[in-house]
Parts: C-alpha cells; structure tokens; sequence
C-alpha cells in the first residue's frame, strides 16, 4: 500500500472515528438537574412588595401579582420553545453531515483503492509496449513470417496505446474525485463544528430560561401554584371560547386520511407521558418531536422541527384542516400540536407538563400544514 493510500485511509478512519465522538448522544437535562441535597431548604415565598423577604404579615399574593406570574411564566417558556426548535434543528443538520462525512470517508478509501489498480494496469502495460516495440514497425514486418500476423499484432498494439490512454484519463479523473471529495469532507466538518457550537448555546438558553420558569414557581406556596394552575387554566378556556364564538368550527369538516388515522392513534396514545426538550420518545417528547413520530408511524417523514414543519409542508386553510394536520402556533412557529377533530388537539406542552388534550385555539394560530397532502 502507498503512502498515499495509507494517510488517506487513515484519514477516513480518524474521520469515522471523530464522528462517533462528536455523535454521543447529550445527557439529558433533566438527569443534570436533580438536587444533591435530600432535605433542600424552602425558598421564602416573595413578598407582594417583591422584595422577596418573608413577612408573616404580609398580604397573600393577588390575582393580579400571579397574573404576572403567568404571563412571566409564558415568555420564559415561550423562549425556551424557541432554543429547543434551534437545537433540534442543529441536531438534525449535524446527523446529516455526519452521514455525509462517512459516506465521503468511504468513496476517499474506494477512490485510493481505484487508484492504485489503475496505477498496476497503466504499469503492466507500458511494460508489455517496451518489450513489444524494440525495434521498428517496418523492420518486424521485414523479419515477420507472417505478414499478416503482424498486422493483427500491430493494430493490438495500437489498441493497446488507446488503452494506455484511457487509463490515464481515468487515473486522472479518480485524483480530481479524491481531492474533490477531500475539499468536500472539510467543508461539512466545519459545518459540522458549527453545528456542534450551535447546539450548545441553544442547549445553555433552554437550561437557563426553564431554570428561571422552575424558580418562579418554586418561590410560590402550595396554595398560590394552585390558583396559579386555575388562572392558565381559565385563560386557555377563555381563548378557546373566543376560537369557537368565530364560528371556524363550523366550517372544519374534513375527514381524516388513513394515514392521519394512524398519526393519531400514535400521539394519542403518548397522553401522558412527560414533555423533555429534545426529546422523540419512546417515554420523553418534546412538541415536534411528538408530531414528526406520529407521522412517521403512519408512514410518512416530516421535517423534525416545528418551524421546518410551516417552512416545508403544504398550508393548508383553517376552515379546510383535518385530523392528523399539523397546527403552527406563535408568530415565530416556535410551536406545534396535532388537530384531532371537534376544535381539539393533541400536544407535548411544555417542561413539567404531559402529552395532552386541548383546545385548539388556546394558542395564536400561525397556520396548519398537511403532511400527507
């Protein structure tokens, strides 16, 4: 084996092996975040001042006051959303170049392979023209016994030239493929690294923002997270309602597909299993990740991410959606849940929250896409 061959392979072996490196799957942030302390110690509750100091005396915190709280609470997550479409999508693209990568590995190791039998070939016949051609054409024909044998020789040899030739310009266009692919292997590592760095800060911003939604509910008592669940509650009803008053109901009549069907069954039957960012399940799913397993049970392929999802499938009318249609919710389509017929949907919500039913109009509608159009 070359020199060239060997640091080649060599090469597409440190490649594949830096890859299955780069390609460990991240711990999950939910098993980073357990307290070392069995017996932590409470947080005051804050102070209706906001100061944060307990006092004994002071009023219960309003309505108003966990208002706030909630609409706090709802950015805070709202942008963690927002980190965790970011980092799927940069999972999704390093997955992809990893593959591309490997496969770029392998025609480098092929393309040498090639290289050095076109090398062999190109040899044996120069070799065979050098013994061949000693003496002048015209001088064999002269000693030939056979005059006509050694015309069907020559014209062998001439094939053999052309031949010669054409392994050259095979040779030639296997090198140009090697540094071709080699040019192309770097680039996407780069990509790769980008990625990579990607990844992290959005996985550092989803940390932070659900460590500061987690703080802000830990710093309410018992009694206050419970009229705190009320107020969301009342505020999706409320927005559910005001959905329903336009009328869009009646108008939403579409059957599903069968494989709608399919895609379904398969979210419904994840109700209450527990939303974790970054997560496709089995146990764990986040928003897209519940909706692209859904339809890729029913046999259909969809972008992983949310805002993939509104830039790559067909839009489809509001009035027109059916179930197994996908709905895009906030402005920034940070959000995704899946129609399942009478105004209602299935969805992974958010961080300590299940796959769960709700109503469709809980949430700004950006539009609905139809996987399966």
């Amino acid at each position: 084996m070359g020199a060239g061959k060997r640091s080649l392979t060599m090469a597409a072996v440190a490649v594949v092996c830096a890859l299955t490196v780069l390609g460990a799957p991240v711990t999950a942030y939910a098993s980073q975040t357990q307290p070392t302390d069995p017996t932590p110690t409470p947080t005051p509750t804050p102070s209706p001042s906001g100061t944060g100091t307990p006092d004994a005396d002071s009023a219960p915190v309003t309505n108003e006051e966990l208002e706030t709280v909630r609409a706090k609470l709802e950015g805070l997550y709202h942008d963690a959303a927002v980190a965790t479409d970011a980092y799927n999508a940069a999972e999704e693209k390093a997955d992809k170049q990893s593959a591309e990568i490997v496969d770029l590995a392998n025609e480098i190791v092929k393309g040498q392979e090639k290289l050095d039998k076109l090398q062999d070939l190109i040899g044996a016949a120069a070799r065979a023209q050098y013994r061949g051609g000693s003496l002048p054409p015209e001088v064999q024909l002269w000693l030939s016994e056979n005059p006509q044998e050694f015309l069907e020789g020559a014209d062998r040899l001439r094939q053999g030239q052309l031949a010669t030739k054409g392994l050259l310009a095979e040779m030639n266009r296997t090198q140009d493929d090697l540094e071709q692919y080699s040019k192309d292997a770097s680039a996407r590592w780069q990509k790769l690294e980008a990625n990579r760095k990607a990844k992290e800060k959005a996985k550092k911003k989803i940390k932070k923002q659900i460590a500061a939604a987690e703080k802000l509910e830990a710093d309410l008592e018992d009694d206050e997270r419970e009229r705190l669940a009320k107020l969301e509650e009342d505020a999706a009803q409320q927005k559910q309602a005001a959905w329903l008053d336009s009328g869009i109901l009646d108008e939403i009549d579409g059957n599903a597909s069968e494989q709608g069907k399919k895609a379904v069954k398969f979210a419904t039957d994840q109700i209450g299993k527990a939303y974790e960012w970054g997560a496709e399940g089995p146990r764990t799913y986040d928003c897209s990740g519940l909706t692209s397993q859904a339809w890729i049970a029913a046999g259909r392929g969809i972008p992983r991410t949310s805002q993939e999802q509104w830039r790559q499938l067909k839009h489809i009318p509001v009035e027109n959606m059916r179930p197994g249609d996908l709905i895009i919710y906030n402005a920034d389509a940070s959000h995704v849940a899946m129609y399942i017929g009478d105004g209602a949907i299935v969805h992974a919500p958010r961080p300590g929250r299940t796959v769960t039913i709700a109503g469709a109009g809980t949430m700004p509608i950006l539009g609905v896409v139809r996987p399966d159009a």
